[in-house]
């Protein structure tokens, strides 16, 4: 038998075998076209609801985060802590609004932190006062910096 037999065989077979399998890949492919286009709206991953929530979300944490340092500063405690350091609470709450997320992120867990311990009995008036003329300077620092 000729040896060049199952060559060009071998040569035959092969494009053909390849061209029928992109033929029926591609036959798979368009059916799955069909059925997208058949479908009102194709899936996604993320629904447009989930992607919004996510956005809004940082804006409700700083949001959060400034009412918990304004909280602080408005009360009584934090009242006497800005006059007893000849700060205006207008020029606080400013700074508190120009603060950096990461800045205000501190400064609000600090104040929930106090208030906690305070309404809870253990720090007395005075160590909060401390601790509000801390996040004072700390707010003073902040401005002087920008």
């Amino acid at each position: 038998m000729d040896s060049r037999l199952p060559k060009c065989v071998s040569r035959l077979v092969l494009p053909l075998i390849v061209a029928a399998l992109a033929f029926l890949s591609g036959g798979v492919a368009w059916g799955q076209t069909d059925r997208v286009k058949a479908d009102a709206q194709p899936q996604h991953v993320v629904s447009l609801g989930e992607l919004q929530h996510d956005a809004a979300r940082p804006a409700e944490t700083r949001h959060s985060n400034e009412q918990a340092v304004r909280s602080l500063l408005s009360s009584d405690a934090g009242q006497k802590a800005l006059q007893s350091s000849g700060v205006d609470f207008q020029k606080m709450d400013r700074a508190v609004g120009q603060l950096s997320d990461e800045d205000l992120s501190r400064l609000a867990e600090r104040s929930r932190q106090a208030q906690s311990d305070f309404a809870a009995g253990r720090i007395s008036d005075r160590d909060l006062l401390w601790i509000i003329l801390i996040i004072v300077a700390v707010l003073i620092i902040a401005l002087a910096l920008r």
